[in-house]
């Protein structure tokens, strides 16, 4: 089982919080592209964020957001040792 194209989009929208602060939220606006509006709704529905819109992240959000930012640095470094297929 691997990752919806909503989940997909969720982790995206918590890409977006930046992590070295927990003063700054993010706003998303009503002409945003329809997914990204549609990822904020579900991720404050989660109770990861404060605002359908967005807002703050919650702790749990943080959290959420923690791990999403390190799955990515894992996927974008190159492999030490590649191993053949």
């Amino acid at each position: 089982m691997g990752f919806t194209a909503e989940q997909l989009d969720e982790l995206n929208a918590l890409l977006r919080f930046d992590l070295d602060t927990s003063q700054q939220g993010l706003k998303i606006h009503s002409n945003a592209d329809a997914q990204v509006i549609a990822a904020t709704t579900r991720l404050h529905a989660r109770g990861l964020i404060t605002q359908r819109d967005g807002g703050y992240l919650t702790p749990l959000g943080r959290d959420a957001a923690e791990q999403a930012q390190l799955l990515l640095s894992i996927f974008s470094t190159q492999p030490a040792h590649a191993q053949p297929a």
